[in-house]
């Protein structure tokens, strides 16, 4: 799994952040989108690596602005009684 975090602007409220996440659920094969127009961030889990220049594409075509992109590997975090 992989994490992207997208650092957009011009996100004003819950409508805003629907339109991103709608955008990038059309575009690309993602397991999770979710916006945050109060961090200014788009975060997506993704099976497989998703190009960056696409996805500032898809984002810059809804009226928003991307100023970063940022692409790590994510490991679900378990809930576990016996890690301590």
């Amino acid at each position: 799994m992989i994490k992207i975090t997208a650092t957009v602007e011009g996100m004003a409220c819950g409508m805003c952040e629907a339109h991103i996440n709608d955008a990038v659920r059309q575009n690309f094969k993602v397991k999770k989108v979710s916006s945050s127009h109060s961090k200014g961030k788009t975060e997506i889990l993704a099976e497989e690596p998703i190009d960056d220049e696409k996805l500032k594409e898809v984002i810059e075509k809804t009226g928003y602005t991307v100023t970063g992109i940022h692409t790590e590997p994510y490991e679900k975090k378990g809930f576990s009684l016996f890690k301590r």
